[in-house]
């Protein structure tokens, strides 16, 4: 068995720190506004968060739809990454994803999420991203999203020092704080919630995970299923790597790979893929 470690968590938390690295906002409490917002990064990170750096993917797509332009610049940033990486974004970078992974970490009542649920993700990135977005000109993923609230919402109300941003405080607040509050209880009892259900940045990429650069494989000589099943129990998406190790739910954590007992999981590229492919053939 490989190394017990998980070098995704460690990946997490550096870029939490990165993309969460305006610290002068701790003391001042003012948003980032600088050259480097000008710039996205591939993941939840909300504009309005007084620690951000970077700009939201998802928060640029509704900007130029908001202003009915067709977003080239989002979707190539989102074709790049994909076509890379895939998923694996989700599982080593987002923040957001780093606070599921520890709420779910309390103990408490797990439940398995019905797998038809997945498919939620899409409608919002469809309707709530594109088409309300385009309509109302106005973000309206931003508004109800749980990462906004927690990041900036929730922030922005405590530092204020004025009373100007407490006195806006209204209707759409408190629900987006109801919308964060059954997100975390949920979030608790099923892994990875949000990102397997609501969010549109994980629709994206997984139309990506067959057939970007970087993938896994799984040796059918060395994988011992269904006896062993150490994948399937550590995996935090609840998927069955070795029916399909590129399916479109998976994160690409590595986990599988790290405690695989019969080292049957690889970290493949499209070329190792197909050479294997080409082999299996010719024997």
């Amino acid at each position: 068995m490989r190394r017990r470690t998980k070098p995704h968590f460690i990946g997490q938390i550096i870029a939490s720190v990165i993309t969460l690295g305006h610290v002068p906002a701790l003391w001042t409490g003012n948003i980032y506004q600088g050259f480097l917002k000008r710039g996205c990064v591939p993941i939840l990170n909300c504009w309005g968060c007084p620690l951000s750096l970077f700009s939201c993917p998802i928060g640029g797509l509704q900007h130029y739809f908001n202003l009915h332009l067709f977003p080239f610049y989002i979707l190539g940033f989102f074709g790049i990454v994909g076509m890379i990486v895939g998923r694996m974004v989700c599982g080593w970078l987002c923040p957001f994803g780093l606070f599921q992974d520890l709420l779910n970490k309390i103990k408490s009542i797990k439940l398995k999420l019905p797998f038809w649920l997945t498919y939620i993700k899409y409608a919002v990135l469809v309707v709530v991203a594109g088409v309300i977005a385009w309509i109302t000109m106005e973000p309206w993923f931003c508004k109800v999203c749980p990462a906004g609230i927690i990041e900036a919402g929730i922030p922005l109300v405590l530092v204020d020092k004025t009373g100007d941003i407490r006195a806006l405080v209204g209707w759409l607040f408190f629900t987006k704080v109801g919308i964060l509050i059954f997100v975390i209880i949920f979030s608790v009892m099923i892994k990875r919630f949000f990102c397997r259900v609501f969010c549109p940045i994980g629709a994206i990429y997984s139309l990506f995970n067959r057939f970007s650069l970087l993938r896994l494989s799984v040796d059918p000589g060395k994988c011992k299923q269904p006896n062993c099943k150490v994948c399937e129990k550590i995996c935090p998406m609840d998927i069955n790597i070795y029916k399909g190790p590129n399916q479109k739910e998976c994160i690409r954590c590595l986990e599988c790979f790290y405690r695989c007992p019969n080292i049957a999981i690889s970290f493949a590229t499209i070329k190792t893929v197909s050479s294997t492919v080409k082999v299996k053939e010719a024997a």
